[in-house]
Order: C-alpha cells, then structure tokens, then sequence
C-alpha cells in the first residue's frame, strides 16, 4: 500500500511540475509585468484599437460586422493567421491585416522549450 501512495505522489507531482513549466507568449513591454497574460490582454486591446481600419463598400459605407479570430504565436514568436469567421468578408480582411501587424513576441514555453500557442478571440467592429 505504502508503495501504491509513493507512486501516486511522484505521478501527481509529476502533472503539477509539467503544469507550473508552460508558459505565456510575451508581448513586448510585458517583460517586466506581475501578470503576463493581463498585460498581454491588454497591449491586444491597444494593438487593435491602433491598427483596425473600418473598411467601407463599394458605396463608400463604412462595413461593420463580427469576427472570430484564431492566430497562434509560433516557436520563434511569429504571429500567424489560421483561422477567421464572420458574415462580412471585408471585415474579416481587415481583421486579418490587424492581426498580421501584431508584433513578434517572446514565444510561450512548455517544459523550458519554445512552444506555439493558440487564441481564439471574438471582436465587434
């Protein structure tokens, strides 16, 4: 029994060890930030604010409409489009133009190795 609970206890630390190893990407300026993936979140909201460009018809009509959008931040902190819906298609051009302007980031780790990282994020524009 006592070997049963001693087996159990490296498995659970195990999980915990691998758990507390993967990191979030950082965006750059969030170096030196208490909470990364805040920080992260934060410079997004600023990022889109900055780069979003309403795009407008062949009326001359400002288009509006909903996204989501999934991008990863690969190895090397590249990030990279993989995936955008929404009704508007040029909306959904727009809001890949924004993402493609993102910056190249410090990428996440699991286990002490660059790992890629995926978002999904919905947007109103």
């Amino acid at each position: 029994m006592k070997s049963v609970l001693l087996i159990a206890s490296f498995v659970i630390g195990s999980i915990t060890t691998v758990t507390a190893q993967q990191t979030s990407p950082v965006w750059p300026g969030c170096e030196d930030s208490e909470n990364v993936k805040t920080c992260f979140n934060k410079k997004l909201s600023e990022h889109v604010r900055a780069h979003y460009e309403y795009p407008k018809n062949d009326a001359g009509e400002y288009v509006r409409g909903e996204v989501t959008i999934k991008f990863e931040v690969d190895k090397e902190g590249k990030v990279n489009v993989l995936n955008i819906e929404g009704n508007e298609a040029l909306v959904n051009e727009a809001a890949k133009k924004m993402i493609e302007k993102m910056p190249k980031m410090k990428p996440g780790t699991l286990q002490g190795k660059p790992d890629a990282r995926e978002f999904t994020v919905p947007f109103k524009f």
